[in-house]
C-alpha cells in the first residue's frame, strides 16, 4: 500500500486535518448533500478519487485551472472523471471513463512555479449521461449512483472490514518505507466505508483496477475485492522482504567466489586466454538478463564454470560454448500475449479458407476452450485428409488469429529419434532437437506449432521418432520436455500443437490417442469454383505479375479446368492448372503479342491441352462390370470391378494388384452365391463346370480395403445371371458371409468422386446414411441414395 505523505505538500498542518476520520453519520451526510444536474469535469490522470476521500491535484493545463477558478467561484462542487490512458494530452469523450466522483473543493492553492493546487473531497459516484461542453474544458449532465451498503447485522461484511484493517496495518509494519503513524490513521477510522475507500485510494494498485473498484454499486463487492488486493500486496511485501533478508547471507559467499574469478582470470592473462575471458563474460551477461527457472539457472551456472575451466583449443570447449548458447537463446519464460477474440478468429479462418465449415467450427470451439481454462491441456488437434485441402494453412491461420508466432516442421521421412530428442554431448557435432531447434528460433515458448506429416515418420536403427512424440503430444507429460542434448526439462505446455496427416494407418495407436483426429474432406465443384475465384486466381495473378484485369475467368471456365484436367480432393493441380493460365497471359504481355484477357473454354483446352477424364463413368453393355467407390490418399475415386467365366472347374482367380482385405471379399462374395444361388436363379452346376476371373483394372495401383464387397458380388452375380447394370449407378460397401451390408468410411470423397464421375445414383449401407445427412443438400444435387442392409435389396437395385 503506498500511504501517500501529502499534508505537507498541499499546506495541511496536520494529517488529522488530511484524513478527516468521519463517523458513519457523517459520511451519510456527505452522501446526502445535493449534487447538481450539470458539472464542470476535471479529468486527472493515474488517480481514481472516492467518496470521502481528501486529494491534492496540481492543475497545470489552463482550461484546468480556469475550470477550478470558475468553480470555487460558484458552488465549489467538480466531477472528477479519470483518463483511460495517462500518456494521451488531447482528450476526447472517449478517452475518459464514464463513472466518476463529485468532489469539493476544500482549498485552492496558488503555487509560486504558476501551477494550481486544489484540495478535493470526494462526495459521491456519478456517471456522465452525456457531454455538453468540451472547451476550454468539459461540461457534463450526469447522474448521481447510490451505493448498496450493507447493514450493520450483516457478520460477512463485518468481518470483510476487519480483515481490510488486519492486513493494511500489517503491511504498514512489514513495509520500512511507510510510516508508523499511518497505522494510527488506520486503526482510527470508524466508518467501514470509509474505511474501504480510504484502503482502495491507497493501495500500490493500478488505475484501471481502482476504477473498477469504483464502478462497483455492492460496497460489500467492492471490500471483497479490495481484500483480494490487500493479500496480493502482503505477499509481495513479504517475498521482497525474505528475498533481502536471503541477499544479505549470501553476500560473504558471493565475495568468496568474486576474489576466486578474479584469480583465475589473471591466470587466464598470463597464458593468453583474454578474447575467450570476453567471451565467457559476454555470456555471464546475457545469463544474468534472463529469466531462468531455479534448475535452468543452477545449471547455466556450473557449465559456466566448467567452460571457464575448459582449455579453449580442446573439442570439448566447442560443444560447451554450443551448449551456453542454446540455453541463452532458448526464449526461458518468455511468451506472447494471446488474442482470444473469437470473431476476429472467424473473420480470419474465413478470410483464408472456403469452406470447411465443420473443422472451423471446432477451431472455434477448440480456441475458447483455451480462453476459459488458460491452459493448452486441451486435446492435440490432428488435421487429417487429403493432400491439398488446407492443413497446415489452417495452423498458420490459427496463429494469426491468436497473434502467436508460427512455426512448422516436416515430419516425412524422419527415422532419428534424436531428431526429436536431439543428440547427447558425449561427441562433437551434438545439436539439440528439431523441437527445441524451432522454438529457440522462433523466440517465444508459446507458438502456434504445426508438426507436419506426422503420419510419414519412420522406425530406423536409431529408435523410434514416433514414441518420442508420445511425450511431446501429451499435455500430462510435456511440462518437462527432456532433450537429450539440454539435459534438463524445457516446458512445452503453453505451446498449440497441430499435427496433420494424410493417412492414420502408420500412426501409432498411442500417438492417435493423444490427439483428436478432425477429418477434412475434398472440396466439391461448387466450393473450388468459389476458391479459385476468391484466393487462387487472386494469387497466380500477384505471383506472376499479372493484374487483376490482365485475366478473368468465367464460372465454366473454371468448372471446365476443374472438371477436366484435375481428378483430385485438393487444390495442387487446380492451382497449378491456373498457374498454367497466368504464365500464358504473361508470355503475351511481355511479347507485346495480342490475346484475349477473358478466355474461352476453346482457349482453355489449347492452353492446357487435350481435357484427360479417366474417372468418368464409362457406360458399357457388357454384364458382370459394376462401377465402384474408393477412397485414396488423394481423396475419392471410381473403379471397375470386372468378372468373366471359362470353362473350368469353378476355380476363382483374382488379379488387379489387390490387398488381402479385397481378395478376402471376392471369396467371401463367391462363397454368398453358392449359398444362395436359389434366389438369384442361379444353375448350381455352373459353380463347378466354370471358372471366375476376378479383375480391377489399373494394376500398377495397389487397391485394398472392404468396401469392394458390395461390388464385387454385384458383378458376380452379373456373370453368372447375364443380367446388365442400370447406367449411372455405382455403389459402395462391406458385405459378410450372411449377406449383409456393413457401412464404410469416407462417404464424402467416394460422393465427391461419383459427382466428378457424372455418376447419378449410388448404393450405401443404411448405416451410411447419417453420414449422407451431415453433407451439405447443394453438394448432392443430381444425385440419388439407395439405402439397403443386404445383398438382396443390392441385386434387386442394380441389375435389370
Amino acid at each position: 500500500m503506498l500511504l501517500k505523505n501529502i499534508f505537507t505538500e498541499s499546506g495541511f498542518e496536520s494529517e488529522a486535518e488530511f484524513i478527516p476520520l468521519m463517523s458513519q453519520d457523517e459520511e451519510d451526510q456527505l452522501l446526502k448533500d445535493d449534487v447538481p444536474e450539470q458539472l464542470c469535469i476535471l479529468t486527472v490522470r493515474n488517480m481514481v478519487l472516492y467518496s470521502g476521500i481528501v486529494f491534492p491535484i496540481i492543475a497545470g493545463k489552463s482550461g484546468s485551472i480556469q475550470l477550478l477558478q470558475d468553480a470555487y467561484g460558484l458552488d465549489k462542487t467538480v466531477g472528477v472523471l479519470t483518463q483511460k490512458n495517462s500518456g494521451i494530452e488531447n482528450l476526447s469523450e472517449k478517452d475518459l471513463y464514464s463513472i466518476g466522483t463529485v468532489a469539493k473543493i476544500l482549498k485552492l492553492l496558488k503555487m509560486p512555479d504558476g501551477n494550481t493546487t486544489v484540495i478535493l473531497q470526494g462526495k459521491r459516484r456519478f456517471k456522465v449521461n452525456r457531454f455538453i461542453q468540451n472547451d476550454p474544458y468539459f461540461k457534463a449532465e450526469i447522474i448521481a449512483l447510490e451505493e448498496n451498503k450493507p447493514s450493520c447485522q450483516d457478520k460477512e461484511y463485518l468481518a470483510l472490514v476487519e480483515s481490510i484493517k488486519e492486513i493494511a496495518i500489517k503491511i504498514i509494519q512489514d513495509n520500512p518505507n511507510l510510516p508508523s503513524e499511518a497505522s494510527i490513521a488506520i486503526r482510527n477510522i470508524e466508518s467501514p466505508s470509509f474505511l474501504i475507500n480510504f484502503v482502495a485510494a491507497n493501495m500500490n494498485l493500478a488505475t484501471r483496477d481502482k476504477q473498477k473498484l469504483l464502478e462497483y454499486d455492492d460496497l460489500k463487492k467492492r471490500a471483497m475485492e479490495t481484500l483480494r488486493f490487500l493479500n496480493v500486496e502482503h505477499q509481495q511485501i513479504k517475498l521482497k522482504n525474505d528475498i533481502q533478508s536471503r541477499v544479505r547471507s549470501d553476500m560473504d559467499q558471493q565475495q568468496r567466489e568474486y576474489f576466486l574469478h578474479q584469480q583465475i582470470k589473471a591466470i587466464q592473462e598470463e597464458l593468453g586466454d583474454i578474447s575467450y575471458e570476453k567471451e565467457i563474460d559476454e555470456m555471464r551477461v546475457k545469463g544474468s538478463r534472463k529469466k531462468w527457472p531455479k534448475e535452468a539457472k543452477k545449471q547455466f551456472d556450473r557449465e559456466l564454470l566448467k567452460m571457464q575451466r575448459t582449455n579453449p583449443q580442446m573439442p570439448e570447449y566447442t560443444v560447451q560454448r554450443n551448449y551456453l548458447e542454446l540455453m541463452i537463446d532458448l526464449p526461458w519464460g518468455k511468451y506472447s500475449k494471446d488474442n482470444f477474440d473469437l470473431e476476429y478468429a472467424q473473420k480470419i479462418l474465413d478470410r483464408d479458407h472456403y469452406g470447411l465449415e465443420k473443422v472451423k467450427e471446432r477451431i472455434i470451439e477448440y480456441l475458447a476452450v483455451l480462453k476459459l481454462r488458460g491452459d493448452m491441456r486441451s486435446p492435440i488437434l490432428c488435421f487429417y485428409g487429403p493432400p491439398g485441402v488446407g492443413k497446415t494453412s489452417l495452423g498458420r491461420s490459427i496463429a494469426t488469429a491468436l497473434k502467436r508466432k508460427y512455426v512448422r516442421i516436416s515430419l516425412g521421412g524422419l527415422h532419428d529419434e534424436s531428431e526429436i530428442r536431439g543428440h547427447r554431448r558425449t561427441y562433437i557435432g551434438a545439436m539439440p532437437g528439431r523441437l527445441l531447434q524451432s522454438i529457440r528460433k522462433v523466440g517465444t515458448s508459446n507458438p502456434v506449432f504445426v508438426i507436419d506429416e506426422i503420419d510419414k515418420m519412420g522406425i530406423g536403427t536409431n529408435g523410434d521418432p514416433s514414441s518420442a512424440m508420445l511425450e511431446v503430444l501429451d499435455p500430462e507429460q510435456n511440462t518437462s520436455f527432456y532433450d537429450n542434448f539440454l539435459e534438463m526439462g524445457y516446458d512445452l505446455s503453453k505451446v498449440l500443437f497441430i499435427a496433420t496427416a494424410n493417412s492414420l494407418f502408420h500412426i501409432q495407436p498411442a500417438l492417435i490417442d493423444r490427439m483428436e483426429i478432425i477429418e477434412m474432406n475434398g472440396y466439391t465443384v461448387e466450393e473450388k469454383t468459389q476458391i479459385v475465384k476468391k484466393h487462387i486466381l487472386p494469387k497466380q495473378l500477384k505471383d506472376n505479375g499479372l493484374k487483376k484485369s490482365d485475366l478473368t475467368l468465367g464460372i465454366k471456365q473454371i468448372e471446365k479446368v476443374i472438371e477436366s484436367y484435375t481428378r483430385e480432393s485438393g487444390l495442387r493441380t487446380l492451382e497449378k492448372q491456373i498457374s498454367k493460365l497466368a504464365r500464358y497471359i504473361a508470355k503475351h504481355i511481355v511479347m507485346n503479342k495480342k490475346y484475349v484477357k477473358h478466355l474461352s473454354i476453346e482457349k482453355i483446352e489449347k492452353i492446357l491441352g487435350i481435357p484427360n477424364d479417366p474417372d468418368r463413368y464409362e457406360e458399357n453393355h457388357v454384364p458382370g462390370v459394376v462401377t465402384g467407390l474408393a477412397w485414396t490418399h488423394f481423396g475419392g475415386d471410381i473403379l471397375y470391378i470386372e468378372s468373366s467365366l471359362s470353362k473350368g472347374k469353378g476355380h476363382l482367380s483374382i488379379t488387379g494388384n489387390l490387398g488381402e482385405v479385397m481378395k478376402e471379399s471376392a471369396t467371401i462374395a463367391l462363397q454368398y452365391i453358392k449359398a444362395h444361388y436359389k434366389e438369384f436363379h442361379i444353375d448350381p452346376i455352373m459353380f463347378e463346370e466354370k471358372n471366375v476371373h476376378v479383375h480391377v483394372p489399373e494394376g500398377a495401383v495397389p487397391k485394398d480395403g472392404p468396401s469392394a464387397g458390395i461390388t464385387m458380388l454385384t458383378s458376380l452375380v452379373s456373370s453368372f445371371t447375364k443380367r446388365k447394370l442400370k447406367p449411372h449407378l455405382a455403389m459402395t460397401g462391406e458385405v459378410t458371409l450372411r449377406g449383409k451390408v456393413l457401412p464404410v468410411g469416407g462417404i464424402k470423397e467416394k460422393i465427391l468422386a461419383a459427382k466428378r464421375a457424372n455418376i447419378k445414383e449410388i448404393i450405401l449401407s443404411q448405416d451410411n446414411k447419417k453420414d449422407v445427412e451431415e453433407i451439405k443438400t447443394e453438394h448432392l444435387k443430381g444425385l440419388t441414395f439407395d439405402y439397403v442392409r443386404n445383398m438382396n435389396d443390392v441385386i434387386h437395385l442394380s441389375l435389370l
